[in-house]
This record gives structure tokens, C-alpha cells and sequence, in this order.
């Protein structure tokens, strides 16, 4: 592992902390990135030491992604210089190469980051980590989870709510939520699950009328539910997917008193369900709102702008509803194949197809493709912002774009 030292960090406003920006909503700060770009427009391009589907995320000055080596069997956390591309240092974790989906890589988790550390979840058959490093690359704590006994791979990623570092670990066998202290990795509660069935959606955090922090896990067969951030404890449960074969794959936001969650299987039905929850002083109750099936999507996760409901599904056909009903305004096809979720930038929605396209639609009642945008290099990871600059990670490369 090579280490520089690296001064103090300060989060700011333009932060993207973890999947898809703050609370996982997609939605962007920025305002000034342009919807079409040339070779121009790039501030810098770092090329990556491996593939991965992972994310970036922003921290103050900093950008932090992973990427795999397959063959040597090695991973790395990287930290960028977001003004430069420059790398700072890179921390390297060995593998044991295993089997993995051929749309999966061995570096799909995103990081979580806060003031004091990294935090990354590096899933392998054998041992899975939730490791903190320090902002300078200093290893800080490990948590072994165990392995992830799944043939599909891991891809979940890990939260920060509060002082907790939240992690999903649903797979086959000896399957729990778990939430660590964020400086010492102790446990601080952890709850088994059933283990039916691999998931990958990583959780976000809703508030009580009382103003605390609740997690919501999402999983194909055990449900939706809210758990008490400090104490562990379950305070609603909803079932709304059924039985048939699927998984939940897509990610959950919160809007108002509303919860949205997926679920669904590559060639069967999907769901996206939206889930009003009520708070009742120390309890909550939850209750389906509505259910979409139609078009919606397996992977990609939903966003909300303002008073609609957007879905961008797997094989390019994009949906805006009515967010209170969930009544379709329009549905029309976007084109492409999509692994990553869409994120909004003012009244912009951007997404990035497999083949490396960064697709621009508006975010508005009249379905209008703003811009196509070819990388020149596949992709299957969600795009983030900071400070007007755009952060689009391709197989081996992450490009910096910003207006002129």
C-alpha cells in the first residue's frame, strides 16, 4: 500500500458521500455542467489500474473509486485529486479470483466516506471486509464479515448514517444487517436475516417525526423495513413483492412520507413499489401507497424531482409519473441497456448505458433527449457530481467534465 499524508478533511456542500449522492436521492447540487461535451470539456482523464462497476464519490478535494485487477487478484482504493485527476495514493487489497456474473466485477462496491474515513466493502467467496481507511490511506480499522456465498458476486455497498457504518450483507448463508461505530469498527448492532436470496441494494436513511435516523433495508423475500439506527431495533415491516423467482437489486429513496423500493428478476416481473410510512411516537406503521410493474426497472434505482416520480429501467425506456398517484405522465424509450441509475442536475436527468453513452433527457412533462454522449469505453457504474464537474467512470477510465 502506498500512503502520502494528506492534510485535514472538511466535508462541503458539493459532497457525493456514497452511491448515488447524498442519501442515495441522485440528485445533484450542480448546476453548470453542460448536457452536451466534446474532448474540450474534460478537466482531466485518470486512467484506472482495473476494471470495476463501482461509483466515485467526493469528499472536499478528493475522489475516491476502486477498481480490480482480476488476474493478479488484486483491488485497489483509489484517491484522485478532484481539481487534477492526480492520484494521491491508491490502497491495495488482495483476492482470491472466484465466480462472479459476467456482468458483475470484482470492484461493484461503491465507497462511503465521512470527515474521518473511507469506508469499503471488498466481497470475496472466502472473507469479506468493511475496511475504514484514513483520508490519507492509512488503514484505520477491519470488520470480517465472512463470506459471501453467492455465485452472482457481491455488489452492495456500505452507508454512513450518523456515527454507524451500515452494511446489507444478504446472500445465501448466514445473512444479517449490521451497523459499526464509524471510528472503532465495533459492532454496534447487527440482525440475521434468513439468507433466501442474494440482494444488492444498499439502504438509505429516512427521518422520524421525531427527528432520528431510521435505515431502510430492502430484499426480495424479507421485505422493506425501518430499523432504529441506535438501538437496531425494527420498527415497520411491509412484504410487497411476492414469491416468484427475483431479486432486489435497485436502491431505495425516500421522498416525503414516501419510500420507494424495487425488486424483480431479469426476465420476469419487476416491481417498484411506493410505501407511505407514518410515525406513531416510538413505532411506525407502513403501508403500499401504490405498485408499479410496468416497464420498471431491475437494476437501475428511481428518482424523484420535485412532484414526479422518474423510473429508466434496464433495456432503455424511461417513465415519469405522477409522484402522489403514480399515475404515468409519459413512457417512452430512451434506447440502450442500462446497470446504472439515473441522476438528476436541475431540471436534467443523466444516465449512462452500457456501451459507455451518457444519455440527457429533461426532466419534465413532455419527453424531450436533450444529448448522447459517447465515452468510447463501456460502463456499468452511476455517475456523480461535485462543484459543477461531472464524474463518469468507465471500465478503466474516470473522466472529470465541466463547462468551458
Amino acid at each position: 500500500m502506498w500512503i502520502s499524508v494528506l492534510g485535514a478533511t472538511f466535508a462541503t456542500a458539493d459532497d457525493w458521500p456514497r452511491f448515488r449522492g447524498d442519501n442515495g436521492s441522485g440528485i445533484s447540487d450542480s448546476s453548470d455542467i453542460p448536457s452536451e461535451w466534446t474532448e474540450s470539456n474534460y478537466r482531466w482523464v485518470a486512467d484506472l489500474p482495473g476494471r470495476g462497476n463501482s461509483s466515485p464519490v467526493v469528499w472536499s478535494e478528493h475522489v475516491y473509486v476502486t477498481a480490480a485487477k482480476d488476474a493478479a487478484g488484486q483491488r485497489y482504493l483509489i484517491c484522485l485529486d478532484k481539481s487534477t485527476g492526480e492520484e494521491l495514493w491508491r490502497a491495495e487489497d488482495g483476492f482470491a479470483k472466484h465466480k462472479t456474473h459476467k456482468n458483475n466485477s470484482f470492484a461493484s462496491s461503491t465507497p462511503a466516506v465521512d470527515d474521518d474515513h473511507v469506508y469499503q466493502l471488498w466481497h470475496s467467496t472466502e472473507a469479506t471486509s468493511l475496511i475504514a481507511y484514513s483520508h490519507g490511506g492509512d488503514e484505520v480499522w477491519r470488520y470480517e464479515l465472512g463470506g459471501y456465498k453467492h455465485g452472482q458476486g457481491g455488489a452492495t455497498s456500505p452507508i454512513v448514517a450518523g456515527n454507524l457504518v451500515v452494511v446489507a450483507h444478504d446472500h445465501k448463508d448466514d445473512s444479517y444487517l449490521l451497523a459499526v461505530d464509524h471510528r472503532s469498527g465495533q459492532p454496534v448492532w447487527k440482525i440475521p436475516r434468513e439468507g433466501k436470496r442474494a440482494c444488492y441494494s444498499t439502504p438509505c436513511v429516512r427521518k422520524t417525526d421525531r427527528g432520528s435516523d431510521e435505515i431502510v433495508f430492502v430484499h426480495c423475500y424479507e421485505g422493506v423495513i425501518g430499523v432504529d439506527a441506535a438501538s437496531g431495533k425494527q420498527r415497520w415491516h411491509i412484504d410487497p413483492f411476492g414469491r416468484e423467482s427475483q431479486r432486489a437489486l435497485s436502491s431505495p429513496i425516500v421522498a416525503g412520507d414516501l419510500v420507494f423500493a424495487g425488486s424483480g428478476a431479469a426476465g420476469g416481473e419487476r416491481h417498484l413499489v411506493a410505501i407511505r410510512v407514518e410515525d406513531q411516537g416510538g413505532t411506525a406503521t407502513a403501508s403500499e401507497a401504490y405498485h408499479l410493474t410496468r416497464q420498471s426497472p431491475h437494476v437501475p434505482s428511481p428518482l424523484v424531482i420535485g412532484d414526479r416520480l422518474y423510473q429508466w429501467n434496464d433495456g432503455g425506456i424511461a417513465t415519469c409519473c405522477e409522484l402522489s398517484t403514480g399515475e404515468v405522465i409519459w413512457q417512452k424509450r430512451v434506447g440502450g441497456n442500462f446497470f446504472a441509475s439515473p441522476i438528476a442536475i436541475g431540471d436534467r436527468i443523466f444516465n449512462i448505458d452500457t456501451t459507455g453513452e451518457v444519455v440527457v433527457i429533461a426532466a419534465a412533462d413532455d419527453f424531450k433527449v436533450l444529448a448522447r454522449n459517447p465515452m468510447g469505453e463501456s460502463s456499468r457504474a452511476s455517475l456523480a457530481t461535485s462543484e459543477d464537474v461531472l464524474f463518469i467512470r468507465t471500465d478503466t477510465k474516470l473522466f472529470a467534465v465541466a463547462g468551458k
